[in-house]
């Protein structure tokens, strides 16, 4: 670009009196219009072409980006939560319809599920770009492709730490990087506040966390809910077993004798009921939990999302594990409770209804 706009200038040196030469060098006294139109080039492709950025998805999938999104459908509820995070509601076209949070997502359009997506609904809404979870799928994915869709898959890993580097590819994929900084930023500082409260933590409790509308379904070592207990300074009791999702037994969980039972529902009634019910059962008075009555309530809308409310949840374990630590919650506010929609649950690979056999385990 330099040679042709020289060229054009010495083309011009030679026509015209709008460009002299003195001691070697070009001195003008007032551009032409092929000369300014060089110049505007030269800056257009610097400003534009040259902040281009290539970015991968967690499958390989290569994307160049010129400019930011501008229509953007989500495919799962903790990619709506990050997206509303970092500024963008007004770019977000398309939800699912388990994306309820934050409350404007509500009124966006809906296209299908998690494991449903409506392609054609997808298509209609024109986005230049659909953001899929793990969990979507695969073959859905394919079509959506195939129809010139740009699809950015994301699967970055099961603990605490991979949400914000999901955080952070979203701000890459969609020009707010500086958002999702300052997110993390938010996010970090959360993160080790409640770190800093369990410094004085010396024993670790013994927790059960049961899943609720699945029997005594709890999480396994290999699960996102496992390493939120580890990090809150406790024995998940069924840690020892390397499955996400087990299906403990009356017998087993009698045995191992929780201090902590920890349930994770849609809603306060519907803890209440399953409180009520661990409290009846023949022999569970013998569990150190039922016995103390050290049963709590724990927020599923917020702790089933890969996103930044697990940071809320992680900060709530912390709070109903060691509340002698806490006067009354130094942590944080408690996040609000929603009014229950219908379930969603993020976990992966997939979704419980999903999951192989080979996934789950019985104790």
């Amino acid at each position: 670009m330099n040679i042709l706009l020289l060229k054009t200038l010495e083309d011009n040196s030679h026509s015209s009196p709008l460009v002299k030469m003195r001691g070697g060098r070009l001195s003008f006294l007032f551009f032409n219009k092929h000369i300014l139109f060089c110049l505007l080039f030269v800056l257009i492709e610097g400003v534009f072409f040259g902040q281009e950025k290539t970015i991968k998805d967690d499958v390989g999938n290569v994307f160049t980006l010129a400019e930011p999104p501008q229509r953007i459908v989500s495919l799962a509820p903790n990619i709506t939560e990050i997206l509303f995070a970092l500024g963008l509601g007004e770019k977000v076209v398309g939800v699912t319809r388990y994306c309820d949070y934050p409350p404007a997502a509500l009124q966006k359009a809906k296209v299908g599920g998690l494991l449903d997506p409506a392609i054609e609904k997808i298509k209609s809404l024109g986005p230049d770009l659909v953001i899929a979870f793990r969990g979507n799928p695969w073959n859905a994915l394919k079509r959506l492709q195939a129809l010139r869709l740009r699809v950015f898959i994301l699967d970055i890993g099961h603990d605490l730490d991979a949400v914000p580097k999901t955080i952070e590819k979203i701000g890459r994929i969609t020009g707010r990087e500086k958002e999702a900084q300052a997110l993390l930023k938010i996010l970090e500082d959360k993160y080790q506040k409640a770190i800093s409260a369990l410094e004085p933590v010396a024993a670790l409790p013994k927790v059960f966390l049961n899943i609720h509308g699945m029997g005594l379904a709890t999480c396994g070592r290999t699960s996102y809910l496992h390493d939120l207990l580890v990090r809150a300074k406790s024995v998940n009791i069924a840690g020892r077993v390397s499955k996400d999702w087990i299906n403990y037994s009356r017998e087993q969980l009698i045995k191992d004798e929780p201090e902590v039972i920890i349930i994770m529902t849609k809603s306060e009634p519907d803890f209440v009921k399953a409180r009520d019910w661990f409290k009846s059962q023949a022999g569970f008075q013998s569990i150190p939990a039922v016995r103390t009555g050290r049963i709590h309530f724990l927020d599923e809308n917020i702790a089933s999302r890969f996103g930044p409310r697990l940071y809320d949840a992680f900060a709530e374990l912390v709070r109903l594990i060691h509340p002698e630590l806490f006067e009354p919650n130094p942590i944080g506010i408690r996040p609000p409770h929603l009014p229950p929609l219908i379930r969603y649950l993020i976990f992966l690979p997939s979704t419980f209804q999903e999951r192989s056999e080979g996934d789950w385990s019985d104790v």
